[in-house]
């Protein structure tokens, strides 16, 4: 996949990973969403480097998805944990 298309799932699973973690965020919509396409990149990156499972050059590969999203998520857990109280 290209970087485009990292970019472009990195939105989704940002997207995602905010529905599944409902609430306020510190930075709102455009920080959640950088959230996301970085989430995607660690995600992919972990899933390659700690579980030796390499990501497929498939825009559709479920595992693929999956790291995504779980990178959004863990970033957003710990963005939310650094900067929660900021807004207040």
């Amino acid at each position: 996949m290209g970087i485009v298309a990292w970019i472009v799932l990195g939105l989704v699973a940002g997207a995602i990973a905010k529905i599944l973690l409902p609430g306020r965020d510190p930075g709102g919509l455009i920080v959640t969403t950088l959230i996301g396409i970085a989430g995607a990149f660690v995600g992919g990156w972990l899933s390659a480097k700690l579980l030796h499972r390499t990501i497929g050059n498939h825009f559709f590969d479920l595992a693929t998805w999956g790291a995504a999203i779980a990178g959004s998520l863990v970033l957003l857990v710990a963005y939310r944990i650094l900067f929660g109280n900021c807004r207040d």
